[in-house]
């Protein structure tokens, strides 16, 4: 295992290398003094009169004292590549020139087909020259940007372009950064919407073009043999385009925790592996085989654009078919962290890039705990069945089910981590649309392939591969929208996610040990479950409604957002205020953990600082009912947050002068005033009736306690009518 543990230190180096301060030479210096101290037991085993001559490989195994100094060589090696990847910005990297008020004019190559959407298209640039506008002096530059044009543009890849605008930094917020996304992939400034000419066309790599301008042919031709959304889906899993996809499809895919089933990934390119594999080894003997089936795999992965997911799974899978060849079995962990530090140290920033992450995790999670699922399934599965049926209902079930298990297992935290949420029908999801996928890719590939030499024959296969798309788009479609199939948690902390995974592997590689103290610890089991339930308990009573008014002022910054709790429990917010991350913060803090639903949602000012924080806390404290004052169209925080609100869908009620909620208990929501763009209200609680019932009954029928009652009746409604009068006047 020591590649593992050398790997592993590495990636370490590159993941924790932005936290460290210590220059380059400290690193040098560092790894210097281990390689030191590595030296002597290395001489020792090699050197040793002990040692037998005619067995160098054995002799330069590393001896276990010398580990640890050769991880720390290679932690150094992992801070110090980061360091390096780092651009310097100088007047001849693009970034030196982000957020100028000067307008700038650049000349460069888009280095990616156009990424086209509905309102837009995404082109990649990598720049060759700057000139400011209303000079002439030429500026030779270097660095990517990203580039937003207009969809009615149309660029393709090797076109020399020439953009005119302001050059900013790409923009941030609290739910998601797309300066981080784009600085993982190398780029740094972002020009929107700017004045564009074409130059020259074919400045690209002609090997590149080729495959480019297949994927655009093959694309074309989906959509012309299957009807859309299936055409969409399929353009997706074969070729990586997912642009045609629709919101509703991927949300569809999103809540079921199916995402990997219409994006390229390991899943995939293990499909066709095994079909080149299969294809050229029978057609052409093992060796040759195995070399077209090499070549196809990398064409393939070079087709579907390359990204850290495809290229991890396509050199796991090259590592694969080369322990075949040899005759070696592959170990696992081995092959994933060696191909986790190679990608890692050509291109440092793929450790931050979610899909790689999701797709090592994925990896991972199957080496681990497929077989022992298994196995626990076959041992079980023998109290009611025989040795050999056991062992063969295990492999459909393995294959379709525990194996998604072990995958979920390990990307779950990410999903948390990244998407804030929980699909509770994955496990039912993915068993159902699995066995579907190698038809949907073979069949699907084949209709494409034919396709292309002869459209008729094309279009037969494509009639045989629709029901098999047709199918996994309706299932996936029809589990998205059974109720709380997918829960909503909120920001989760990166802590709490490394906690996971730290107690996931203790199990996992400590679980004999673990099994000793948990025996001596038995007793403080049930004690804890019991603590847990308890303080469940008490947090539902302590949020309880307790008969009266509590109204709270959330500090959502420089907005405003009011959170109504009524004497009868029912809970009301009105505005969010423009941080969703405060919002969520101050709601989660004061509804119970058991139930943090919105009886009403208010919409009493339609100002983004009022409103910016709602949209993204919809999903974590659904409301029952919109109460909405003002227009719908004013801004585009205004426009998303009706259109999430519609989409839900969620009753909307349009607010009208004299409008009343009845929060029950004597608590009153009215609206005193409302136009266009909001509403003042009026929050009453009359609490009077109830004391005067109360007195009514408990206090003794005498003369001086009547006289009492009545002058309490009558303060409290002057102090009513003063209320009144005070909110009118604000």
């Amino acid at each position: 295992m020591p590649l593992f543990w050398i790997c592993l230190a590495l990636l370490c180096g590159i993941l924790l290398a932005p936290r460290l301060s210590i220059p380059i030479f400290g690193w040098l210096l560092l790894a210097g003094m281990a390689i030191i101290i590595l030296l002597p037991p290395l001489y020792h085993r090699i050197f040793s009169p002990n040692s037998p001559r005619n067995q160098i490989a054995k002799t330069l195994r590393i001896p276990t004292p010398a580990i640890y100094p050769l991880m720390l060589v290679f932690f150094s090696v992992g801070v110090i590549r980061y360091q390096l990847a780092q651009p310097a910005i100088d007047p001849s990297f693009i970034a030196y020139y982000n957020d100028q008020a000067a307008k700038y004019t650049i000349e460069g190559v888009v280095i990616e087909p156009p990424d086209q959407r509905d309102s837009y298209t995404n082109l990649r640039i990598s720049t060759h020259q700057l000139q400011l506008s209303d000079t002439s002096q030429i500026i030779p530059i270097h660095g990517l940007i990203m580039a937003r044009i207009s969809p009615d543009n149309t660029f393709a890849y090797g076109d020399a372009i020439q953009l005119t605008g302001q050059i900013t930094t790409p923009t941030e917020n609290e739910d998601f950064s797309y300066r981080d996304y784009l600085a993982n992939q190398g780029i740094y400034s972002y020009m929107a919407y700017p004045v564009t000419n074409l130059i020259q066309h074919g400045m690209g790599n002609p090997i590149y073009s080729a495959l480019y301008a297949f994927r655009q042919k093959a694309l074309s031709l989906i959509y012309s043999l299957f009807p859309d959304p299936e055409a969409s889906l399929l353009a997706g899993i074969l070729l990586g385009v997912e642009s045609g996809i629709s919101p509703q499809v991927q949300d569809a895919f999103r809540l079921t925790g199916t995402s990997h089933i219409i994006v390229i990934s390991g899943f995939n390119i293990t499909i066709i592996a095994g079909l080149f594999i299969f294809l050229f080894s029978r057609f052409l003997g093992r060796y040759k085989g195995a070399v077209a089936a090499t070549i196809g795999i990398i064409v393939y992965t070079l087709l579907v654009g390359a990204n850290a997911a495809v290229v991890r799974a396509a050199i796991l899978g090259l590592l694969t078919l080369l322990g075949h060849l040899i005759g070696r079995r592959q170990a696992g962990l081995n092959s994933l962290t060696f191909v986790a530090g190679v990608m890692a140290m050509i291109t440092p920033t793929v450790l931050w890039d979610v899909s790689f992450q999701l797709s090592f995790a994925a990896t991972l999670g199957i080496m681990l705990y497929a077989e022992p699922l298994a196995n626990w399934f076959i041992k079980n599965a023998t109290r009611f069945l025989s040795q050999k049926k056991a062992e063969k209902l295990a492999g459909p079930i393995s294959e379709y089910f525990l194996i998604t298990l072990a995958a979920q297992l390990t990307t779950l935290p990410l999903m948390v981590y990244y998407f804030k949420r929980i699909s509770l029908t994955s496990l039912i999801a993915n068993p159902l649309i699995l066995p579907a996928q190698p038809a949907v890719m073979i069949l699907g590939g084949l209709a494409v392939l034919t396709g292309l030499i002869i459209r008729p024959i094309g279009q037969l296969f494509a009639w045989v591969a629709w029901p098999f798309t047709a199918y996994t788009i309706r299932v996936v479609e029809w589990l998205s929208n059974i109720p709380h199939g997918s829960i909503a948690l909120g920001q989760v902390t990166l802590g709490l996610i490394l906690l996971f995974y730290a107690m996931l592997f203790a199990l996992t590689f400590a679980w004999t040990r673990i099994k000793t103290i948990s025996a001596r610890l038995m007793p403080a089991i049930p004690l804890g479950v019991l603590v847990v339930v308890a303080v469940l308990t008490w947090n539902t009573a302590f949020y309880a409604p307790d008969g009266r008014l509590h109204v709270t002022i959330l500090d959502v910054g420089t907005g405003e957002a009011v959170l109504i709790q009524s004497p009868a429990g029912r809970s009301v917010l009105i505005n969010g205020g423009p941080s969703s991350l405060q919002l969520s913060d101050g709601l989660g803090r004061r509804l119970p953990v058991l139930n943090r639903s919105l009886d009403w949602l208010v919409v009493a000012d339609i100002d983004d600082e009022d409103l910016g924080g709602i949209q993204a806390n919809l999903e974590r404290f659904p409301p029952s009912n919109v109460l909405w004052a003002g227009n719908t169209f004013g801004t585009r925080t205004v426009r998303e947050l009706w259109s999430a609100l519609e989409s839900a869908p969620i009753p909307i009620t349009h607010m009208q002068s004299g409008q009343e909620l009845d929060l029950g208990a004597g608590a009153n929501l009215s609206v005193f005033s409302v136009d266009n763009r909001g509403a003042v209200l009026l929050l009453e609680w009359v609490i009077f009736a109830c004391y005067c019932l109360w007195a009514w009954i408990s206090m003794p029928w005498n003369f001086s306690n009547i006289v009492r009652l009545c002058a309490t009746f009558r303060l409290c409604c002057l102090l009513n009518q003063a209320t009144h009068r005070s909110i009118r006047r604000n």
